[in-house]
């Protein structure tokens, strides 16, 4: 027991002692007035998220100060002709309160602990019955306060090919430096049907300052491309002075808030694991901080009960570390095996805060009779970090039962991932649009995938 504590506090220590670097290798973080996160009366952190069928419902979420009580959202297809908003139906929508006092902000510019009180409203809106592959403008607000006119496209009914952008860690310096990634991604492909965070968006998860450095940082992308994400564990931290000794930790006072995700997964876990289906693919989100043995069973009803071609999972904490002294034992013991039965194609994640792509061996007996198994590949797993924040890459998977194909650090990534009938393209890029990693994934008739690296 002795030695597990010395080793525990070991590890703390050496994540201290890396921050710490982190933070004297790049200049002082840009400052900002105490007002500057402040919300108003007009419509802010306006963030488009898909909760239900993404061919026929969109959801949409902003922040405003608590003088305004009532929202509404306006919807109509968008045409050349700019009279289409002649046309929009207008939806009313659900408000909720965001009060605290004497939060604990553990990271702030000086270091120190600072306690902050918030008290706004959030207004959350689910568009219903809306045709497939067609586009559509929104704009949110109280009725004369509103935001712009926004565009997205639904989902296609059918598996028509599509792409879509994963992020890691954004965290810090996140209105500095993260804002160069984001943007140059929606360059990079603009066509991308919606955006997957891996977890950690901020450093310090109940810090409102922060969560405005990111809706900041990715302006006009967050309310046009959608947002599928998971919390990483610095969404997870005391709320008050006295849940800091006993480490008490709690989900981000405003995630429930900001994001309308699907509710299909655990009811105490509500849109922080779930799934949703898009255009052929099962998208699985699990939460790897809490409750990790009870989302096990729900997992396997959800890999055992799908219709679909290609199946991607993501979650923040890596089932094969990429980083030095790190390690992942519970989800890999308990969630790998059902990767592993169901065929899970991709796992995305976050966390190490440098790069690894590998996969897990692929047994003879569970091949089909006539794939050899030197052209098969098992589940393939991604670690990447989108935000400046860095640590070294371990040296190799050894201790592992997978090859890792591909390692890097001290790179701000983005991935492009596109599915094509019975390809999967994925593309590795740094912040300055240059091409990292890339390989193709191509399913046979049997379902078993073959991996071409470039």
């Amino acid at each position: 027991m002795l030695l597990f504590i010395v080793h525990k506090k070991l590890i703390i220590a050496s994540i201290i002692l890396s921050n710490l670097v982190f933070s004297q290798s790049l200049p002082k973080k840009s400052e900002f007035d105490i007002s500057w996160s402040n919300p108003s009366k007009y419509p802010d952190h306006i963030l488009l998220n898909y909760s239900d069928d993404p061919a026929s419902t969109i959801s949409v979420t902003w922040r405003t100060s608590r003088e305004i009580t009532t929202g509404f959202g306006e919807i109509a297809e968008a045409k050349a002709d700019p009279k289409f908003v002649n046309k929009a139906t207008r939806t009313i929508a659900t408000t909720s309160n965001l009060k605290y006092n004497n939060i604990v902000h553990h990271y702030n510019s000086s270091r120190r602990k600072s306690f902050h009180n918030v008290n706004h409203n959030y207004h959350s809106i689910t568009f219903k019955d809306l045709k497939p592959n067609t586009v559509y403008a929104y704009r949110v607000g109280d009725g004369q306060h509103w935001s712009e006119w926004i565009q997205f496209t639904t989902a296609h009914r059918t598996n028509e090919p599509f792409s879509f952008v994963y992020v890691g860690d954004a965290q810090n310096y996140i209105y500095d430096l993260w804002s160069r990634l984001i943007r140059e991604s929606y360059k990079k492909a603009p066509q991308a049907s919606f955006i997957i965070h891996a977890g950690d968006l901020v450093d310090d998860g109940h810090n409102e300052e922060e969560w405005h450095e990111w809706f900041a940082a990715g302006g006009w992308i967050h309310r046009s491309l959608p947002s599928l994400a998971v919390p990483g564990n610095h969404e997870y931290r005391p709320l008050y002075q006295k849940d800091i000794a006993p480490r008490k930790k709690s989900l981000s006072i405003q995630w429930n808030h900001q994001f309308t995700l699907p509710n299909n997964g655990l009811s105490d876990l509500q849109e922080t694991h779930y799934f949703l289906d898009y255009q052929g693919v099962r998208f699985i989100a699990l939460n790897s901080n809490e409750k990790v043995n009870e989302q096990t069973e729900w997992l396997e009803t959800v890999l055992k009960n799908n219709p679909h071609k290609w199946t991607v999972v993501f979650l923040h904490h890596p089932i094969y570390s990429a980083s030095t002294r790190r390690d992942n034992p519970e989800p890999r013991n308990l969630w790998k095996p059902l990767f592993d039965q169901y065929g899970v194609d991709l796992v995305l994640q976050g966390h190490d805060h440098s790069y690894a792509r590998g996969a897990a061996s692929l047994y003879e007996e569970n091949l089909l009779t006539g794939t050899n198994i030197k052209d098969a590949t098992g589940t393939v797993y991604v670690v990447s970090v989108s935000g400046p924040k860095q640590y070294d890459a371990k040296p190799n998977w050894d201790q592992y039962d997978a090859r890792r194909d591909k390692s890097g650090e001290n790179k701000q990534l983005f991935q492009v991932i596109s599915i094509d009938g019975n390809i999967l393209s994925y593309k590795s890029y740094t912040a300055i649009g240059d091409l990292f990693d890339s390989f193709d994934l191509i399913k046979n008739d049997n379902g078993i995938n073959s991996l071409t690296n470039y």
